[in-house]
């Protein structure tokens, strides 16, 4: 059965406090060259056919529940067998 992978990221121009606390520790334990870190979501849907029309509704489901379109942008929608 193929899989559908969504991924959702914050918004490029809002704070992502959890990608700084990342970048933060990076440093603090030493790993140096990281100029920023940001983190996102990422959504498996198992379907049984991979068809135009269930890409069209998992877009759909994307935007509407899995994202919050305020701050989050869905960046990736791709089929995974």
């Amino acid at each position: 059965m193929p899989t559908i992978v969504v991924d959702v990221m914050p918004k490029a121009e809002l704070l992502d406090p959890q990608g700084k606390a990342v970048a933060g520790a990076l440093s603090r334990l030493g790993h140096e060259g990281f100029s920023g870190v940001r983190i996102g979501k990422r959504f498996e849907l198992t379907v049984d056919t991979a068809d135009e029309q269930t890409l069209a509704t998992v877009k759909t489901i994307a935007e509407e529940i899995l994202s919050n379109a305020v701050i989050e942008d869905v960046v990736g929608i791709e089929v995974v067998e």
